[in-house]
């Protein structure tokens, strides 16, 4: 959420700010409701003083046996009372309302991030690996002889609908081998906390990170009011939500895997084979909570840490730093990390890592109190995958496979694996 004194301060870089991002100029709708708000405060400030003033005089006027004054006086009180009762109504409702409307406003882009209007406007900044040249044309995931034992959307479909899978078998154990490889990796090597996390949340962290309001669609609410998390982004970050740390406890450095549930509003026609969009995956995420100073080094951290997991693994990849027009709402600065699937014959998103600023934590209020002492400041959290399981089983398949539909497996997994480091062309592990 964006502080409101800034907005006061500079209403003209504010709407700047807004216009890299593509939207109109909002500084007069906020400064006009915030400007209400105010007055309705003061307002009531004063109707209060004039009540407390009055109920004072009451004593007076009843110890004189002034009755007139005495009945005027409390008279007086009473209206002042229904008075400030109406006046801190009304200003609550002046903030619900500017609350809403800055609740709905995206992060303020890094000068540094490229100004563009989609993907196409995305900026590369590292290549790593160059794909496979292959002397068959490659398959992609779902139709390599080997997964398909293993690869069952026709069952997933007659439990769930579409946009799900039902793993079996040798692809089930290589696709959870892949998430503890992640998790290992990150947690020995990489200095991140493991962290089990709940799936369902409470509505407050889902404002916290910033998927609601605006976003609700886009996530599934029980009947109860829960919220099945997105991603443990949610989690993690909401962890220091209210609290006050010590500097001393800065950077705090988390990794979960958790099953992730998106509802996929607006993706109808999308990658709609195979297992690249769905509605249940699962996610291996990484959260940082830092200083203001730190969150920029930390940001290129945790882009090395996601590389490294495809690194490790032979997969090719690029890092392009998105523009103004494809960034996240929450975010300041994003990389997105895309991993080369030679069955499309593309390159495909597998992370984003994101610095937010102080945009979630001020939803949050989450702060730090500065070593050196001072007022407590807001924290800056960032975000990023560490990587989709599910989307890397597809790089890794694809990028393994061979001729006769078998696929060799990376290296790095086979102590996951038993030793195996090859998934034969009949679905088994060898």
């Amino acid at each position: 959420m964006h502080d409101i004194r800034a907005i006061r301060d500079n209403p003209a870089q504010f709407d700047a700010a807004l216009a890299r991002r593509g939207l109109s100029p909002l500084s007069p709708k906020i400064l006009a409701l915030d400007e209400a708000r105010r007055a309705k405060i003061l307002a009531a400030e004063t109707a209060q003083a004039a009540q407390n003033a009055a109920s004072k005089e009451v004593g007076a006027a009843k110890a004189k046996g002034d009755e007139a004054e005495f009945e005027r006086l409390r008279a007086l009180v009473a209206e002042k009372k229904a008075e400030v009762a109406r006046l801190n109504e009304e200003a609550a409702a002046e903030n619900a309302r500017l609350r809403d409307l800055l609740m709905g406003i995206p992060n303020q882009a890094l000068p540094d991030v490229p100004d563009g209007a989609d993907e196409n406007d995305n900026v590369e900044i590292r290549r790593w690996g160059e794909p496979r040249e292959f002397d068959f044309t490659p398959r992609e995931h779902f139709d390599i002889a080997g997964v398909k034992p293993g690869m069952d959307f026709e069952t997933a479909a007659k439990l769930s609908g579409s946009r799900f899978v039902l793993l079996r078998g040798a692809v089930a154990r290589l696709h959870r081998a892949l998430a503890q490889f992640m998790l290992d990796l990150h947690t020995t090597e990489h200095g991140l906390t493991e962290t089990m996390t709940p799936v369902l949340v409470k509505e407050d962290a889902m404002y916290g990170t910033g998927n609601l309001p605006k976003f609700g669609e886009d996530s599934y609410q029980t009947t109860n009011g829960w919220w099945l998390i997105p991603t443990s982004e949610v989690t993690l970050t909401n962890t220091v939500a209210g609290d006050v740390l010590d500097e001393t406890q800065l950077p705090i450095r988390m990794t979960s895997h958790t099953q992730c549930f998106r509802s996929e509003a607006g993706s109808a026609g999308k990658d709609t084979a195979g297992m690249l969009r769905q509605h249940q995956f699962e996610k291996v995420e990484m959260v940082s909570i830092t200083t203001p100073d730190t969150s920029l080094a930390e940001h290129e951290r945790m882009t090395k840490c996601a590389q490294a997991v495809l690194e490790r693994l032979g997969l090719p990849y690029r890092t392009v730093v998105l523009c103004t027009g494809d960034m996240g709402f929450g975010a300041r600065k994003t990389h997105d990390i895309e991993v080369w699937l030679p069955g499309q014959n593309k390159y495909r998103e597998i992370s984003s890592v994101s610095v937010c600023g102080d945009f979630q934590a001020r939803r949050m209020n989450a702060r730090y109190r500065p070593g050196g002492g001072g007022k407590p400041d807001f924290v800056h959290t960032l975000n990023g995958s560490g990587l989709a399981v599910g989307r890397c089983l597809i790089a890794v398949l694809e990028n393994g496979q061979q001729a006769d539909g078998s696929v060799d497996l990376p290296g790095a997994l086979a102590p996951w694996l038993g030793g195996a480091k090859k998934l034969t062309a009949e679905g088994a592990l060898v």
